[in-house]
């Protein structure tokens, strides 16, 4: 074969198969719906809830043991709005969640007519969001999954033409009864031998209804009954509300035109239903079918009644004149489908306006027939266009609004930033930073003050370290999902699941102000630009700087306090990190310690004892018990506070330890709650010191800055391996290079944090 032939012929059989368009016969059509009924019974609103559901799965829900939860959920939105799209659009936690509620609803089957609007300001990406929503919509409706089948009828010629089957022209013939006619005749059949023409007339339903609905009303319930074994989904088709419309709606009054001139004409139910075919309704929005989108400039149309001349003069011929008037409106064509409006200007203020009967009644006026429409209308809006569908409360009572805010989570903000910029931006920025700015960003965004914050938390400032006054940065931990192990447990006990939906119902009345979307590109794009330079790492003093001396009209825009405060945090963690990452402490002495420790506290000063744990033999001293204690809350803590700390402790060890955890639930000591806790804070302790002998040894600082050069060789042994645990342990526990490493140290060596945050 030539590479001509191959490459067309392997192009056929890529293509063979993809347009599903088959048309069943009503018998056929039956025996597919008995085979997968949960398919092909679905109403639009049903299909585009399984359709998000497909693509965007269950969700990951990080606590799932929590019995305050509230069903925070982590959805993945990429397969939906992000893959393959040429405009990604990012679904932060908070409208993920938000349009998941929207969506559970649609399965069910009580759904009134709405128009669902997707409000926000300029630059949240609803037109973006839209677009890409509906491009899925068209793949899963033309795939297997989303197949849904309408009506086309083929009326048979044989049986519905006089003279055995002949058509007008052919009748017209016959009545003239002239000799000059018999070549005619001869023609017209020499003709038929030659381009035999189909043996029906095709009629496509123009409003793509499901063949189900020409059954009669009153003899559904009766057939379907008869149609399906006793099953889950007989049940479910019997009792559940989502199946409702399959007893209520009526075929298009096309169809039904033509099922009772056909039965008045044949007499013969089954021959009527031989003529009813089923087809896959197939979607295409460039053509208007299934899927109409109309922009704010496009012109309404100047035909609003859609007939077909050629099919209505065939159908007078076979039925009758006045029969069946095949004429519909541009709404038949989504019907069963999506009818969307891109912002509520221009024309499509006039659209909204029209289908103001519609959406309330499902029902509007095609000439003086009428015409039935069920339809998903979708459509976004900005604050301005509010004005445009006020005054018509019978209109507004019927839209449900979804907002579509600036981004809220950190996390989306980043990811943002990565699809414009490339994942390699992180590569310019210590750990941390990037994500720092995407939180400066989004406090432009919060409300000043949060009365749920205020109600749970009260003073803000007791987690300074980790926080600012206001409490903005737990915040956007909360609307990431996250829940700060920082809290005390007072606090996290009093995290009930009120307080988390007030917490998350304060997200939509944020979002709305602040820096944009298009703000924030712009904003992260001048300090890209401007300070990621070869060998040069954005820092956190970069990024306070930037809004502070670079762009100081951007830093009017964020909240009172929260550059010093995000700073702060910084580097509080940032000083945790190196500090665990110098930290080499031996686990063995420590368990040892601390088993010894909770053992001697039963007994009298100066009693000689074998420990039942460790099997070290121990005098109880004074000096004994204080040596652990200064490991375990610090070596300046006063004699009257050991006292207490050791009947605290003795008392809990043996009220609940030794009884409860040990004897009853045969925990061996290491896995107790007190000594998990007394572990902690040995540890805890024997890091705030870790770096103090280095800081006070200059050659440390200049290791760190020599580090993997020539000159790093003529350091001490001693230094040379501190320094090179330190940067590894960094990269391994941290995400850390080895440039960020040493650049992070020096930064908290220059920053004096370990006095800054002297215990």
């Amino acid at each position: 074969m030539d590479p001509i032939h191959k490459a067309l012929s392997d192009l056929a059989d890529s293509q063979r198969g993809l347009e599903a368009g088959r048309t069943l016969a009503f018998e056929d059509f039956l025996a597919q719906l008995r085979w997968r009924p949960d398919r092909l019974i679905r109403n639009v609103h049903q299909v585009f809830h399984d359709m998000v559901r497909a693509y965007v799965g269950r969700g990951r829900d990080e606590y799932p043991d929590d019995p305050e939860s509230i069903n925070f959920i982590a959805y993945d939105f990429g397969p939906l709005l992000v893959e393959g799209s040429d405009q990604p659009f990012f679904a932060d936690r908070i409208f993920a969640n938000r349009f998941m509620s929207v969506i559970a609803g649609f399965r069910g089957g009580a759904q009134q007519n709405k128009i669902y609007l997707f409000e926000g300001p300029p630059g949240s990406g609803k037109s973006i969001f839209l677009n890409n929503l509906l491009k899925r919509f068209e793949e899963y409706a033309n795939s297997p999954e989303g197949c849904r089948y309408e009506t086309v009828w083929r009326l048979d010629r044989s049986l519905l033409a006089d003279g055995g089957g002949a058509d007008a022209s052919e009748q017209l013939v016959r009545l003239l009864g002239d000799r000059r006619t018999t070549k005619l005749l001869q023609d017209l059949a020499g003709n038929r031998q030659a381009q035999p023409r189909q043996n029906y007339l095709e009629v496509p339903c123009p409003s793509h209804d499901n063949p189900l609905l020409l059954i009669p009303k009153e003899q559904r319930a009766r057939f379907l009954d008869e149609l399906f074994q006793s099953d889950q989904f007989k049940w479910n088709l019997s009792t559940g509300k989502e199946y409702d419309w399959v007893f209520r709606d009526e075929p298009c009054t096309i169809c039904t035109s033509l099922y009772q001139a056909l039965l008045f004409k044949l007499d013969d139910p089954a021959a009527v239903f031989r003529m009813i075919h089923a087809r896959p309704y197939h979607f295409n929005r460039r053509l208007g079918e299934g899927i109409t989108v109309f922009n704010p400039g496009d012109r309404l149309t100047r035909q609003p009644v859609q007939t077909n001349p050629e099919l209505q003069q065939r159908l007078d011929a076979l039925l009758g004149s006045s029969q069946v008037r095949y004429i519909f409106s541009r709404y038949a064509r989504t019907n069963n489908g999506v009818f969307a409006l891109m912002d509520l200007k221009g024309h499509n203020k006039d659209r909204l306006l029209e289908l103001h009967n519609m959406i309330s009644d499902g029902v509007h006026k095609v000439d003086e027939v009428e015409e039935r429409v069920y339809s998903l209308f979708l459509g976004v809006m900005n604050p301005e266009d509010e004005q445009n569908i006020s005054g018509f409360q019978s209109l507004t009572d019927r839209i449900e609004r979804i907002n579509i805010n600036y981004v809220l989570d950190s996390a989306t903000e980043v990811a943002i930033y990565e699809n414009i910029f490339g994942r390699h931006i992180h590569e310019s920025f210590l750990p941390r930073v990037l994500e720092n700015f995407a939180r400066v960003i989004i406090s432009s965004r919060l409300n000043e003050s949060s009365p749920a914050l205020l109600d749970w938390i009260g003073d803000g400032r007791k987690y300074l370290l980790y926080c600012d006054e206001n409490l903005h940065l737990l915040k956007m931990a909360i609307y990431t999902g996250v829940i700060p192990t920082w809290l005390d447990e007072e606090d996290r006990k009093a995290f009930t699941a009120r307080r988390r939906r007030q917490i998350i119902a304060e997200a939509e009345t944020e979002g709305g102000r602040g820096f944009s979307g298009r703000d924030a590109l712009d904003i992260f794009q001048d300090l890209y630009a401007s300070q990621s330079r070869d060998g040069q790492l954005i820092t956190m003093d970069t990024l306070v700087n930037f809004f502070t001396k670079t762009r100081p009209e951007l830093g009017k825009k964020l909240p009172k306090g929260f550059l010093d405060a995000l700073r702060s945090m910084y580097n509080y963690q940032t000083l945790q990190e190196v500090k665990e990452s110098l930290f080499d402490y031996n686990e063995q002495q420590i368990t040892r310690d601390v088993q010894n420790y909770l053992f001697a506290l039963n007994f009298e000063i100066g009693t000689s004892v074998t420990c039942s744990y460790t099997h070290d033999k121990l005098v109880v001293t004074e000096a004994f018990l204080s040596g652990i204690e200064d490991r375990l809350l610090g070596a300046d803590t006063s004699a009257r506070r050991r006292r207490e700390f050791r009947a605290e402790t003795q008392r809990t060890y043996t009220s609940r330890t030794l009884t409860q955890e040990i004897m009853v639930g045969g925990k061996a000591i290491t896995e107790t709650e007190l000594y998990l806790a007394l572990r902690d804070r040995y540890v805890f302790h024997l890091k705030a010191k870790v770096l103090e002998p280095l800081l006070q040894n200059a050659n440390f600082r200049r290791a760190l800055k020599d580090y993997g050069t020539e000159d790093f060789k003529t350091y001490d042994h001693k230094i040379q391996t501190d320094v090179r645990f330190l940067i590894a342990n960094l990269g391994d526990r941290y995400g850390y290079n080895e440039s960020s490493a040493r650049e992070v140290c020096l930064y908290v060596i220059d920053h004096n944090l370990a006095e800054e945050f002297a215990e």
